[in-house]
């Protein structure tokens, strides 16, 4: 029996293209309909146009756990989310079966509306700790797929050791880039990071003595760093259809470590530099990046050890480091798909 489903998830480029990923595998099975919640301005609504899915924005707001001035007009947002996604889920979409979150706040109104009203509600948590925002739909849900079997001890409801949805275009990847020397790719994650931004400019000339840079540098970034544009330099707000072929061809590449960048580059087997984001909640960057440390063929360098090192040195360490594929997580697909859809 065919059921429709209604993903939602956005907020960072981690948690979009792990529900896309699961998407464009469900589209190959008997799926009556395929809808997404998400936020205003998210990149998974550039997504969604592209893959030319039902797709509807609703308000979120972050809810932090600091004092901040922000917190007293999110939770408003917040609430108003909800009643939106009731009205979605009791009107406009009222024959979805299933709300699939792949995380961020974005998701949890739909989640619990989901639950409420009696959908199936899963999560897929990436990371190897859960942020505040899957903590709650934790709550709600009513099976949860991780990326690592450590996560498992942290969550007190039926749990299952998925991997990481691998986005069919980076299963098999043909196309490459030709460049004149080496390419390497730089990315701060879908919306950019300032601080990785800047690391590249600081190093900028001597890199370009080796490499051909692809920099992907955020959306927000884009207009400020577009004009620096050379033959050696190319920059990019936001990567989505020629990123296979962008990592197929890099010889180096220096990212952000959310999850779903770990594993893809552990996946790939690429030679990486991780510089994990510091103020991620428990750290989890960090774990993440580890966890492909300890494979051989990533190099970890924390924010505050860039104030103490010579990145070229860095570098240098990495390109010593021998490309191989350590994880394969091409399956995750299936394993998510007969859980939530073949099995009663």
């Amino acid at each position: 029996m065919s059921k429709s489903i209604v993903f939602t998830g956005g907020g960072s480029g981690g948690h979009s293209v792990v529900a896309f990923a699961i998407i464009d595998y469900l589209k190959t099975k008997e799926i009556s309909e395929i809808y997404y919640i998400g936020s205003h301005n998210g990149i998974e609504k550039e997504m969604a146009k592209r893959k030319r899915i039902q797709y509807f924005s609703i308000y979120t707001g972050k809810l932090r756990r600091y004092f901040s001035i922000d917190n007293f007009v999110d939770v408003f947002k917040f609430l108003f989310g909800i009643v939106q996604c009731f009205y979605l889920l009791l009107v406009k979409i009222n024959e979805v079966d299933i709300v699939f979150s792949t995380g961020g706040f974005v998701s949890v109104p739909a989640a619990i509306a989901g639950r409420i009203l009696g959908k199936k509600v899963y999560l897929h948590e990436q990371t190897s700790r859960l942020g505040l925002a899957n903590k709650i739909i934790s709550i709600f849900a009513h099976k949860i797929f991780v990326t690592f079997e450590s996560t498992k001890a942290l969550i007190n409801k039926e749990c299952i050791v998925s991997g990481l949805p691998i986005r069919e275009s980076l299963i098999n990847i043909s196309d490459t880039i030709e460049t004149s020397k080496p390419l390497l790719f730089v990315t701060g994650g879908g919306n950019g990071s300032h601080l990785i931004n800047t690391l590249v400019e600081a190093y900028k000339q001597e890199l370009l003595e080796r490499f051909v840079i692809y920099h992907q540098v955020g959306k927000k970034y884009l207009d400020q760093y577009k004009s620096r544009e050379n033959e050696n330099y190319k920059v990019f707000g936001f990567i989505n259809e020629q990123l296979p072929s962008i990592l197929n061809s890099a010889e180096l590449i220096i990212s952000r470590a959310g999850a779903g960048t770990v594993c893809e580059m552990m996946f790939l087997g690429k030679k990486t530099i991780f510089i994990p984001l510091k103020i991620a909640q428990k750290n989890e960057q960090y774990h993440n990046a580890m966890a492909a440390s300890k494979k051989g063929h990533a190099l970890v360098v924390t924010e505050d050890e860039l104030d103490c090192i010579n990145f070229i040195d860095i570098v240098d360490k990495a390109l010593l480091m021998k490309e191989q594929v350590v994880q394969t997580s091409s399956n995750a697909c299936d394993i998510i798909y007969q859980e939530i859809l073949t099995k009663v």
